[in-house]
């Protein structure tokens, strides 16, 4: 009887083990917000020749109407070619001929589980 009992046991204790984590697993998705996972020109990097666009990736597919990314230069001027193109969890803008200098891109995204995310990088252009 001891014997039924412990394999008895062992089999509760994993169906809950299972059980928990689906439970576990399943809500982490339902948490997930769309975080920026790499960019290019990348966070504090000095690129040579200047980039023609910047490109970012994200954890989460974007909500389009809702997502976007502004380039500035030293002085606060846009230097982006104005709204970007988003296709799933990619965002892509132009930009202008970019002199030498520093420049700051500013990102928000809403993903399509309609969880908001934003942030702020800088790059430079060398010589």
């Amino acid at each position: 009887m001891s014997r039924i009992t412990s394999h008895a046991l062992a089999a509760a204790s994993t169906a809950a083990v299972l059980a928990l984590s689906s439970l576990w697993l399943g809500t982490g998705a339902a948490y997930a917000h769309a975080h920026l996972t790499r960019s290019e020109p990348r966070d504090g990097s000095t690129v040579i020749p200047a980039p023609q666009e910047v490109d970012l990736w994200f954890t989460e597919g974007l909500e389009p109407a809702f997502s976007g990314v502004e380039v500035r230069d030293a002085q606060g001027s846009r230097v982006d070619q104005g709204d970007p193109q988003i296709s799933g969890a990619t965002m892509h803008v132009g930009l202008k001929a970019l002199p030498p200098g520093t420049y700051e891109v500013n990102w928000h995204a809403l993903s399509i589980d309609t969880h908001k995310t934003d942030g702020t990088f800088s790059f430079q252009v060398g010589q």
